[in-house]
């Protein structure tokens, strides 16, 4: 099996002999000949799919108030999985598939924001502690370390009481929360890879041609840096579906009235006994989604890390 994959691989070597190689051409390569990419790919498209949309999956819409009169029926509450409730029901008699099915939409939604602030705030940062060095480096990773020693579920939580307001939480404060949170590490990581890259002969370059720093930092440093931050946040996404759900276990994340798998897991917590069906399905996806990312993050780091070649 060795001798044939080394075969494939010598052959794709002379196929590729006169064309052009790029850096991102020869990561798409060694990833297209790991299974365990395609696996954590089908499981990323398909929880986005059920986030986005969810009637592919189930035709019936979430909460007692579902028009059919086919969703919720109080007298089948907690019913075990069977071929009318494939995961069996909830405590007010709600199919429990089409529950878990539209917590992905929640769950994704917050995972993708906190991302998004915490790869925004570290990029920033980090570009320029990285870019401009001296009091400005050093103030950064000064207040980057200060982060470092909050604990972060604390500071999750002294956030979202700072940002909870009369009418309650909503889905944003969970989502900036853990957000601001997460900086500190991408900002080391961006500002170490920054480091890097501007003492290249093409940034140089660019310098004596007179371009811009913020040409440079756009232009240059960034698509060239960027990488790895891409697959730390790859990695971090499904750490962030755990804390959100973590929150909301401890009854300090999203709203009692939303539908989110961590939510579902609070509310199986004392039940678990009687109805394990209820802490199984919300629990086993929560698990899954989390590991496609990380799995995801991981041959992504070795794909584009020479280092692993």
């Amino acid at each position: 099996m060795s001798n044939t994959a080394t075969a494939l691989d010598q052959a794709e070597e002379i196929h590729d002999v006169g064309e052009r190689r790029t850096f991102r051409g020869d990561a798409w390569r060694i990833l297209r000949r790991r299974w365990l990419f395609w696996v954590s790919l089908t499981l990323i498209v398909t929880f986005v799919l059920m986030a986005v949309f969810p009637q592919l999956f189930t035709w019936f819409a979430p909460g007692p108030g579902d028009p059919s009169g086919l969703f919720c029926n109080l007298s089948d509450a907690r019913q075990p999985p069977s071929s009318e409730h494939w995961y069996g029901t909830d405590v007010q008699g709600c199919d429990y598939y089409t529950q878990v099915t539209h917590g992905a939409r929640v769950s994704l939604v917050v995972a993708l924001f906190a991302t998004f602030i915490t790869v925004f705030v570290g990029v920033s940062l980090g570009g320029l502690a990285g870019f401009y060095g001296g009091a400005l480096d050093s103030v950064i990773s000064r207040l980057a370390d200060g982060f470092f020693a909050l604990p972060y579920l604390v500071g999750a939580i002294v956030v979202l009481s700072a940002l909870t307001t009369s009418e309650g939480r909503e889905i944003w404060h969970v989502a900036v929360a853990i957000g601001f949170l997460g900086w500190p590490a991408v900002v080391r990581l961006y500002r170490s890879t920054v480091l890097q890259v501007k003492g290249l002969e093409y940034v140089q370059a660019a310098r004596a041609l007179g371009a811009s720093d913020r040409r440079v930092l756009m232009r240059h440093i960034l698509p060239n840096a960027i990488a790895p931050t891409l697959v730390y946040s790859t990695i971090s996404m499904g750490a962030v579906i755990s804390v959100e759900a973590t929150l909301s276990f401890l009854g300090i994340g999203l709203p009692i009235d939303s539908i989110s798998w961590g939510i579902m897991i609070n509310e199986a917590g004392t039940r678990i006994q009687q109805s394990p069906h209820l802490l199984l399905f919300p629990g086993g996806y929560l698990v899954l989604a989390s590991l496609a990312f990380v799995l995801m993050g991981e041959e992504l780091r070795e794909a584009f890390d020479p280092r692993f070649r």
